[in-house]
């Protein structure tokens, strides 16, 4: 444990006194904590919907049909009780809910109007504020049609609004928190991705190998800086979510730390891996970005997944930040418990395993 600790100050002094990991570690995430917070912004391509009729009249019928028609939407399920909203909803098989009450058609040849409920999904509110403008224009084009159709003055059909998670539909409360992961990955990722690799440039590789250190006590010392500036960087990163952004968080600290660890372990695994097999920064640099772009992209932290092709859809499940992603906006935004998030945490627990074992194999095969 003494020899372990004194490697593991080595790295952390390397570290700190390499201008370019000093760089690494502070400028890139307050740059882009401010920019992505800020200045980030979606569109959507599809909004899947669930519709709830419960009136049987020509105007609901009608209404339902211009939903359907308008190119905007793509019903995905037909509800028939109330208790059927809510899992559709969490389960994100629908971004929006359309809800008929069952006097819609009578009041409003009785009354002239008639109230339609839509009910968002606001963990992306993004998304469903641009969901909101297309069902207020089918509304309001059925109005004009119903009203010229049947000489009434004023509109039909009243829409109610209710957003889950996100009443408000801000968009920061979606944006920020996927930054937690967006950051932590970005600079553990190159964090442990240059470790190996500036040994070997700077040529003290070498000496480290005639040490009386074993090949698994050097993964570990190359791997524990790497881990505890990962959690430190999603402790930061966090603590401004809640307090400078004042994104609300919902859930239990100790499930969103659980969901850190692995994801951090994940990237630690595939930072080694690349770190054992580039020579010089440059390289490790190169690979860990070449790692990056699909990543982020695969994630679902700028589109969302289900909109992806079949076969990209496939590739996300290779992507820890794919799973982080579902843990820290689930623990933010909708209070997600433990258990819950089981699907998630054990696929980067096993990616985890199988990119660390794979670097200690590379490692004890460069060594060799």
């Amino acid at each position: 444990m003494f020899h372990l600790i004194a490697l593991i100050q080595k790295e952390f002094l390397a570290l700190l006194k390499d201008p370019r990991s000093r760089f690494v570690i502070i400028a890139p995430p307050i740059i882009q904590l401010l920019v992505f917070g800020y200045a980030a912004t979606f569109e959507v391509t599809d909004v899947p919907l669930a519709v709830y009729n419960e009136s049987s009249g020509e105007a609901s019928r009608e209404l339902v049909a211009r939903f359907e028609g308008s190119g905007n939407f793509r019903r995905v399920a037909t509800i028939t009780e109330d208790r059927q909203i809510a899992p559709l909803v969490d389960s994100r098989q629908a971004l929006v809910v359309l809800h008929i009450g069952r006097t819609f058609s009578r009041d409003i040849h009785r009354d002239g109007q008639g109230t339609i409920q839509v009910i968002l999904d606001g963990r992306d509110s993004n998304t469903a504020l641009i969901t909101l403008g297309y069902a207020r224009q089918i509304v309001q084009r059925f109005n004009a049609a119903w009203a010229t159709e049947h000489g009434f003055s004023g509109a039909p059909a009243k829409l109610e609004v209710r957003s889950w998670y996100n009443p408000n539909l801000q968009s920061r409360w979606f944006i920020v928190p996927g930054i937690v992961g967006l950051l932590t990955l970005v600079v553990t990722l190159l964090v442990t991705a240059l470790s190996v690799a500036r040994e070997r440039e700077q040529g003290t590789f070498d000496q480290l190998l005639v040490t009386p250190y074993r090949p698994w006590e050097i993964l570990v010392g190359k791997a524990t800086p790497g881990f505890i500036i990962g959690i430190a960087e999603a402790t930061v990163i966090i603590v401004a979510t809640i307090l400078w952004f004042e994104v609300p968080f919902h859930g239990s600290l100790l499930t969103l730390y659980c969901g850190v660890v692995l994801f951090v372990l994940a990237v630690i695994g595939i930072g080694l891996m690349i770190s054992s097999l580039a020579v010089t920064q440059q390289q490790a640099l190169l690979g860990a970005f070449l790692f990056l772009v699909p990543a982020i992209i695969l994630s679902g932290f700028s589109t969302p997944i289900a909109n992806m092709p079949p076969l990209v859809q496939t590739l996300t499940y290779l992507d820890p930040l794919r799973y982080f992603m579902v843990v820290v906006r689930g623990t933010f935004l909708e209070g997600t418990p433990f258990h819950l998030l089981i699907d998630q945490f054990w696929p980067m627990a096993l990616i985890a395993a199988v990119t660390l074992t794979s670097a200690g194999w590379l490692f004890r095969r460069r060594m060799n």
